[in-house]
């Protein structure tokens, strides 16, 4: 090779290195570039405003709202507000957007040219060493770029998808934890209630026995009904206690800011229910969960795309090689191709088409989960909302009236002191029904309300505990 052909080859070699670094380029990473999309949304969806901490000043706006929020007694919206500007475990996942566009920006830059180099020592030490100076890069990369970006555009699809679905699950289960104390806190005041009735009632047994005017009998089942209340009330309290660290938890409260009270008493049920009409509709129009599942669709799909057309070739690389043996440099073009005796491409073809066939069997069965749930879902706050109907205008001034009349007739001398106690638990016992199904009601409101957001998941109290906390007189117990 003539020098002139050497100088020629260089030139080209370069030009072609030059302008691959301008395809290149140097991009800058934007990670929260897509998390005001995702704060739109659950504004849209809930009512409740977001915020991805920054370090920055919007961050003590959103700190002054919790502070505000808490310096007032909470109800259930107070509360999955705390939580969703506060919830530490929710800032972490809004980091999956950061990690899904720095792929995004990652896909849209060529891979870093490859350089190796040698060196060759004559025998003897005489001569000078021989250089082997060598630079490649994928020769396809660059095709390959569209459809690398369209591929993390899917990704970062499916992440702003799980992102929110995050955000409406932590709004969902505070929300469930809120009421599921409410009722709690209701369950410790009826306990403390029955505690010092029967503690007034077993200070009468005790002065009539000493009296003699009733039988060791009367005496000893108005100290078992007593000594069952106090128990009763220990684990009402412990119930209402560890449904209260939950509720810290999910708000990310510590220190002074877990002195926060709860507004009122759990609410009635109401009469505002979504209409029955169009609820599947609605739930498919907005499922987050179907979104997420067309966006691993969409990614089965790229994947094939960029899997299928050349196969092997994908690993094709050219580039340049340069030599100096005996001082003078020798410089000509370089490629370096898999030879395809093993493996011609068909394990990553057959693997993505398989992925394309899982990804639509998984979106038409979650089409098919979401109907299902919202029917569900429906009906279960509407049967919760006669059964607690029927608690209130029927069963509780039933129980009250058989007290009254028990009452009556034990005064007369009529019946004995234990059908007043049974009377008085089975009053006890439906008081404490009622306000458990009052909790599943708002619970089963909170699941019909998170998947017509969005969002197929189950809510329950991370701590379900009962409130009928304690059996009184062999039967689970509570109050109204």
């Amino acid at each position: 090779m003539s020098k002139g052909d050497i100088v020629a080859t260089k030139v080209v070699l370069l030009s072609c290195f030059s302008g691959i670094t301008l395809l290149g380029g140097c991009a800058a990473v934007q990670p929260r570039s897509s998390f005001p999309e995702v704060a739109q949304g659950v504004i849209d969806a809930t009512g409740y405003r977001v915020h991805w901490n920054s370090g920055g000043a919007d961050d003590e706006a959103a700190a002054s709202q919790v502070r505000t929020l808490l310096s007032k007694p909470l109800d259930a919206d107070a509360a999955v507000q705390i939580a969703l500007l506060n919830n530490r475990s929710l800032q972490a996942v809004y980091e999956d957007l950061g990690i899904a566009q720095a792929e995004l920006v990652g896909a849209g830059l060529l891979h870093n040219p490859v350089f190796d180099a040698s060196v060759r020592f004559p025998e003897g030490g005489s001569d000078s060493p021989n250089l082997d100076l060598g630079v490649a890069f994928e020769f396809l990369d660059v095709f390959f770029i569209p459809l690398r970006k369209r591929i993390a555009e899917g990704r970062l699809e499916l992440a702003k998808a799980n992102v929110s679905g995050a955000v409406l699950d932590l709004a969902a289960e505070t929300k469930a934890n809120f009421y599921a104390l409410q009722a709690a806190e209701q369950n410790v005041e009826m306990r403390q209630q029955v505690e010092r009735a029967t503690a007034a009632s077993y200070d009468l047994a005790q002065r009539l026995r000493a009296a003699g005017n009733n039988r060791p009998l009367d005496l000893a089942n108005e100290r078992a009904l007593h000594e069952e209340s106090r128990l009763a009330l220990a684990s009402a309290e412990l119930a209402a206690t560890e449904l209260r660290e939950q509720m810290n938890r999910l708000m990310g409260l510590w220190g002074s800011g877990t002195g926060w009270m709860t507004a009122g008493r759990l609410p009635e049920p109401t009469g505002d229910e979504v209409a029955g009409d169009g609820l599947e509709r609605q739930a498919i129009q907005t499922s987050i969960d179907l979104r997420a599942s067309r966006a691993e669709l969409g990614l089965s799909l790229r994947t094939l795309g960029i899997t299928q057309p050349l196969g092997y070739l994908s690993e094709l690389e050219v580039g340049a090689i340069g030599e100096r043996d005996d001082g003078e440099w020798e410089v000509g073009p370089a490629i370096a191709l898999p030879i395809p005796i093993f493996s011609q491409g068909q394990p990553a073809v057959a693997r993505a088409q398989a992925e394309i066939r899982q990804a639509q069997q998984r979106y038409y069965a979650t089409a098919v989960e979401v109907r299902s749930a919202v029917r569900e879902a429906y009906a279960r706050v509407r049967s919760l909302r006669q059964q607690a109907d029927h608690y209130r205008s029927v069963l509780l001034p039933l129980r009250q009236q058989i007290v009254d009349e028990t009452q009556l007739q034990y005064n007369a001398m009529q019946i004995g002191a234990f059908q007043l106690l049974q009377a008085k638990r089975d009053q006890i016992e439906t008081g404490g029904a009622y306000l458990a199904l009052l909790g599943d009601y708002w619970t089963a409101k909170a699941q019909l309300q998170l998947i017509l957001s969005g969002r197929l998941t189950q809510v329950a109290p991370s701590n379900r505990a009962s409130t009928a906390a304690m059996p009184v007189g062999g039967s689970s117990s509570g109050g109204h």
